[in-house]
């Protein structure tokens, strides 16, 4: 029993399931997706290489989209932070301190040259100082003012001796003893030539050879060797270190270096590394930038991104497929089908881009789509591979805009399809505009020379581009009577094929059934002007008027217009067995529609193009045979459905205003248009228009039509004299 209950959940389960159509929408669109994004997973993050450096490379292995080049990028800004040097920051306060200490010696210079000193002049003195000049070898001074003023230059000298150093001769000395411009001078020189040494940076072990560059510059000096002595040793203790390492700003400068470095790329399709080549360090690191190597961890952003992208390509179709395309929006079937040639189309496309990305495929879904549903929905379409190409081929711009231009060149012509041999028009449409597009690309990119391996290139790209197109439409047209056929879906090259006067079911009609295929014929023309006049499938309605009488063959002797001689078949049945005969014609026409493989939308005005109109002859002879209250109308209707299209109600309103203005005895233009308007505002009435979405506009439109077409069939004819008719006659005789 339990076993039971659980199958009968499944079973109702099923049920609900096929009955809910939202819940199929969702289901299927939910499939798409998944096998949308597995597909495009598996061509972006391609499969992981067990590659060790060293090691022979098991593949040949090509960059399969544009990655930054890690190892060679940080190799450029290596040298780029090298190549900074170092930041020192300079101290304005040393060469500040020495100038102050050169200035000060020289101001105590000045002012012991200046001094006044006071001196004993008695012979005791005077003897001293004889003994004392000794040493300078002085003649004995008589002359006591002379005596007295080389005592005061000793007593200088003494006080300068304890500014310089003590193994500094005498001579070097005593040769500050002299005018106060003569030591400015010298000062000024002294301190230009600090001022340059320090000013140029001491840094930290440059002492030296800022001490030997000072030396340097007071050799050169025009001054006497005594001065230039003392020059140097005043600035020797001076020079000190003013330039001091700035580790921060050096890095920082270091670090700007390295950003500005412009990331070395790899290029799409570059080949990497060889098969059986050993793989370098380089190389490796190509290989992992790529995310090519076994066990490095999963790029979920990347597969995050690709998920984003495609949950909004599908918001963006689903809004206008139930905006514009409503039919395919509501139906389950029909997204199946149009998910199915998706798929399709992008496998296509992803097995041509290992070639060439300009011999990606693209117009094979636009033709499908383009013949089986129309342009409203093949333009989304197209826009939406385009999508997937540049997602296919790394953003390549080149080849989205000839998936674009090749897609939308072949919805043009496929929009004026006129027989199946015209797709192949369609592949050589796509083909031209995949050359004149890639041209104009090579030209915009500059990629077009002279040179043996452009032109090699170029040559391959044109191919490419021809083979794309051809390729389409051959495909196109092998998948296309599969799609047809398992989904049931009636296209513009179906009905044509149908329209062919050698089909079957025609020539049968022809020859059982000669006034039906004439009536069907006029009917065709009514029926083909009104649905072009109301924007109907114009295409659909002839067609359909073709066959919608095709269940009279089963018995087309109890038919008016198949009736060649006088005896009526009804004389001998009673109005209700003529009335079911009559009415069953559209469920007969069904079951040989159905045997002769007629499409569904063909069946479907078969039956309907009837409705559940009165059967009104027999059951105004009923009424006459019986009274009334014996006699049902319903019993006197055909079995329906009302026209469900408006291709279908006004292939109805066609076979009744075709019959009816052929009963009129005398037609006339009013009268013509009394019986065609009169016929659509009866059927009107009855109801028989409420399920075919035709409005009042429309019905006016289609009586216009209709009127239009049956004037021109039954104007009045002139009719000439017997003379005039047997001139006529000679004249043309005589002009052949």
């Amino acid at each position: 029993m339990k076993k039971k209950t659980i199958i009968g959940e499944i079973f109702d389960r099923s049920v609900s399931f096929k009955e809910n159509t939202r819940l199929q929408k969702i289901v299927l669109v939910a499939g798409l997706f998944f096998a949308i994004y597995l597909l495009l997973v598996i061509v972006s993050m391609p499969a992981r290489l067990d590659i060790t450096v060293g090691r022979p490379s098991p593949d040949t292995i090509f960059a399969h989209r544009d990655e930054v080049d890690s190892y060679a990028t940080e190799q450029l800004r290596e040298e780029a932070a090298e190549e900074v040097p170092d930041v020192y920051d300079y101290d304005p306060q040393v060469l500040e301190n020495a100038l102050d200490e050169i200035g000060e010696f020289f101001d105590e210079i000045v002012a012991i040259n200046a001094m006044e000193i006071e001196i004993e002049t008695d012979e005791e003195v005077i003897e001293e100082a004889n003994n004392e000049l000794e040493d300078v070898e002085v003649e004995e001074v008589e002359d006591e003012e002379e005596l007295i003023e080389e005592i005061k230059e000793e007593k200088k000298l003494e006080k300068i001796r304890e500014l310089l150093p003590e193994d500094l001769p005498d001579e070097t000395a005593a040769s500050l003893l002299t005018s106060r411009d003569n030591l400015r001078e010298l000062q000024g020189k002294i301190n230009n030539s600090v001022q340059e040494v320090f000013e140029d940076g001491i840094r930290e072990g440059d002492i030296e050879s800022a001490q030997n560059r000072l030396e340097q510059k007071i050799a050169l000096y025009p001054s006497s060797s005594n001065h230039k002595t003392i020059a140097e040793v005043l600035v020797e203790p001076l020079v000190e270190q003013n330039k001091f390492y700035n580790e921060q700003a050096t890095m920082e400068k270091r670090e700007q270096a390295r950003e500005e470095v412009e990331p070395k790329i790899i290029l799409r399709n570059t080949l990497i590394v060889s098969e059986g080549e050993p793989v370098s360090e380089h190389q490796y690191s190509k290989l992992e930038d790529l995310g090519l190597i076994l066990g490095q961890q999963v790029d979920y952003p990347a597969y995050f991104g690709l998920f984003l992208l495609l949950v909004i390509l599908f918001i963006l179709v689903g809004i206008y497929l139930s905006i514009f395309v409503r039919d395919v929006f509501n139906s389950p079937r029909l997204l199946l089908l149009t998910g199915l040639i998706f798929l399709i189309t992008l496998i296509f496309c992803i097995a041509a881009n290992y070639f060439s990305g300009y011999l990606i495929p693209v117009a094979i879904g636009v033709i499908l789509i383009t013949v089986m549903f129309g342009y409203k929905l093949a333009l989304i379409i197209n826009f939406a591979l385009a999508v997937v190409v540049g997602l296919i081929t790394g953003g390549d711009y080149s080849f989205i805009l000839v998936a674009l231009a090749g897609g939308l060149v072949s919805i043009y012509a496929i929009t004026r399809l006129s027989q199946r041999s015209d797709l192949a028009r369609a592949g050589f449409y796509v083909a031209v505009t995949n050359v004149v597009v890639i041209v104009a690309i090579y030209f915009f990119l500059g990629n077009v020379s002279l040179e043996y391996d452009s032109l090699v290139n170029f040559g391959y790209s044109m191919m490419a581009g021809i083979g794309n197109g051809i390729f389409s439409s051959v495909v196109a047209i092998g998948l296309l009577p599969f799609l047809e056929n398992f989904f049931g879906v009636t296209t513009a090259i179906t009905l044509l094929e149908l329209s062919n006067p050698n089909h079957p079911l025609l020539k049968e009609m022809l020859m059982k059934a000669p006034g039906t295929y004439y009536h069907s014929m006029m009917v065709s023309n009514l029926a083909e002007a009104a649905a072009e006049s109301v924007k109907a499938d114009s295409l659909l309605t002839r067609v359909g008027a073709y066959y919608h009488d095709i269940g009279k063959l089963k018995r087309p002797y109890f038919f008016s217009e198949n009736q060649l001689s006088n005896e009526n078949p009804h004389a001998k049945l009673s109005p209700n067995l003529s009335s079911l005969i009559i009415g069953a014609h559209p469920k007969d026409g069904f079951q040989i529609g159905k045997k002769h493989r007629l499409p569904d939308a063909i069946l479907e005005i078969v039956v309907q193009h009837h409705g559940t109109s009165m059967i009104s002859f027999f059951y105004q002879k009923a009424l006459e045979n019986n009274s009334r209250e014996n006699i049902s109308a319903d019993n006197f209707r055909y079995e329906g459905p009302k026209p469900q299209t408006k291709e279908a109600a006004i292939i109805m309103l066609a076979d009744a205003v075709e019959a009816g203005v052929r009963s009129i005895s005398k037609p006339t233009s009013n009268r013509v248009e009394t019986m065609v308007r009169r016929m659509i505002k009866d059927k009107l009435e009855d109801g028989q228009l409420d399920q075919s979405d035709l409005t009042l506009k429309e019905l006016d439109q289609i009586a216009e039509a209709f009127i239009y077409i049956m004037s021109g069939i039954y104007h009045q004819r002139i009719e000439y004299p017997e003379k005039a008719l047997k001139a006529e006659l000679e004249r043309s005789s005589g002009a052949k």
